[in-house]
C-alpha cells in the first residue's frame, strides 16, 4: 500500500468524566502516560482506558487509574465501560448485514418492515425510511421522548415506538438535524420484525462473536461484583463519587453496550478494513455497506470558531448512518462520541490520505 492507503486508528474509552474532550482535541505527546495522567488530574477522572491501532495492528491497549473511587482495583485494557451512543454504529452495522443479504434495503419504508409504525404526521409515517431512522432528520426536537427510557422506565421498546404518534414535530421532515434516540430504538426493532431474533440476540450472534468481542455486554443489568467493569462517577453536591448504573435496556439499540478498549480496538479494525474481519478473509459486511454507513446523509451546522480552539472548527459536518462526519485540517473524519450517566466514550478510526479522505470514529 502507498502512503495514501495506510491505515491508523485511535480508539478511546473514557470513564467517569469528560476527559475524552481533551484527548480528542490535542495530539498526545510521545509520553502518553504523562499526558493521560495530566488529563486525569485536570478533569478529575478516576480511571480510563485507551487503545491505539495502527496499520491494522493494536500497538497499545492500556488502562489508567482505578475502577471505582475508594477501591484500589485498577482499570485495565479489558475493563468494561458504558459506550453510550457508540452503540448506534453497532445497530447500523447489524442492519447493514441484512441489507447485504437483501432482507431489507436502506430505503425501505419503515411501516413496511415495522408493522404499526406511525409518526404524528401521516405523510411522515408513510415516507419515513430505514435510512431516515439513522440520520436524525425525523422532524422531532432534540432529545424528544428521552424521558420514556431515561431515567429508567418500565416501558418496552414497542411501548416507546407506539408513543411516537403523539409527539408533535419541531420541524418539517428531513429539513433539520436534531439528535434523537427514539428513532434508533425503532431501527433496532426492525431486526426482530425481519429476522425473528431480538436486537440483543442478533448482535450476540452476528456481530460480537466474529470479532472476538467475548466480554462486551449489551446490558449492565447482569454485572456481578466480581466482573471487570468500571463504576460510573459524577459530582454530587460538588463532590466526585460513584453513582448507580442507569439501566438502558429498553433503549438498547441507541446506547446500552458496555465494552473495553481492547475489544473496541477490534471494532475499529473492522471499520478501517471496510467490514473485513481482523486477521481473516471473511467479512462482517461488504465494502459497499461500509461506504454507505460512512457517507454523508444529514448536513450539520458548523458555525464560526473563536479563541484558541478556532482552528479545530470544521469546514463541513454531516451525520451518516450511525457515524458523524467532519473535516480536520483537510482530512475527512468519521466519528462518534457516547455518553451515559458517568461514562463518556470516544472511539475514533482514522484513515490517512493526502487529501480529504482520512477517517476517524
Amino acid at each position: 500500500m502507498n502512503s495514501a492507503r495506510k491505515l491508523q486508528a485511535f480508539a478511546l474509552l473514557v470513564g467517569f468524566l469528560c476527559a475524552g474532550s481533551a484527548l480528542a482535541q490535542n495530539t498526545p505527546p510521545a509520553d502518553l502516560d504523562a499526558y493521560v495522567a495530566r488529563v486525569m488530574k485536570t478533569f478529575e477522572v478516576p480511571g480510563l482506558s485507551v487503545a491505539i491501532v495502527k496499520d491494522g495492528k493494536v500497538v497499545l491497549a492500556k488502562g489508567y487509574g482505578v475502577r471505582k473511587l475508594g477501591d484500589a482495583t485498577p482499570v485495565g485494557a479489558d475493563t468494561l465501560f458504558g459506550i453510550g451512543s457508540n452503540t448506534k454504529a453497532f445497530t447500523s452495522a447489524a442492519l447493514a448485514t441484512l441489507v447485504d443479504v437483501h432482507a431489507i434495503s436502506w430505503d425501505d419504508p419503515v411501516y413496511q418492515r415495522l408493522p404499526g409504525f406511525q409518526m404524528y404526521d401521516p405523510y411522515v409515517s408513510h415516507e419515513m425510511t430505514i435510512r431516515d431512522l439513522l440520520t436524525h432528520r425525523s422532524g422531532m426536537g432534540l432529545g424528544e421522548g428521552d424521558l420514556l427510557f431515561w431515567p429508567h422506565t418500565t416501558f418496552t421498546r414497542d411501548d416507546i415506538i407506539y408513543r411516537l404518534r403523539f409527539m408533535k414535530p419541531a420541524s418539517s421532515f428531513r429539513s433539520h438535524y436534531a439528535y434523537d434516540n427514539l428513532m434508533y430504538i425503532a431501527a433496532g426493532q426492525i431486526i426482530p420484525a425481519v429476522t425473528g431474533k431480538s436486537w440483543e440476540d442478533y448482535i450476540r450472534e452476528k456481530i460480537l462473536p466474529p470479532l472476538g468481542m467475548s466480554t462486551t455486554t449489551l446490558s449492565n443489568s447482569a454485572f456481578k461484583p466480581s466482573d471487570n467493569y468500571a463504576s460510573p462517577h459524577s459530582k454530587v453536591d460538588g463532590k466526585l463519587q460513584p453513582i448507580d448504573f442507569v439501566n438502558l435496556d429498553n433503549a438498547g439499540p441507541a446506547g446500552s453496550i458496555n465494552s473495553s478498549a481492547a475489544e473496541m480496538a477490534k471494532w475499529i479494525m473492522l471499520q478501517l478494513a471496510r467490514g473485513k474481519l481482523p486477521g481473516s478473509d471473511k467479512r462482517l459486511f461488504t465494502e459497499a455497506q461500509s461506504h454507505e454507513m460512512w457517507s454523508p446523509q444529514t448536513i450539520l451546522p458548523t458555525g464560526e470558531g473563536s479563541g484558541p480552539l478556532a482552528a479545530l472548527g470544521p469546514k463541513f459536518a454531516d451525520y451518516a448512518l450511525g457515524w458523524g462526519i467532519r473535516d480536520y485540517h483537510g482530512r475527512k473524519l468519521v466519528g462518534h462520541t457516547g455518553g451515559v450517566a458517568g461514562f463518556p466514550c470516544h472511539a475514533r478510526p482514522r484513515r490517512k490520505s493526502r487529501s480529504c479522505r482520512s477517517h476517524q470514529c
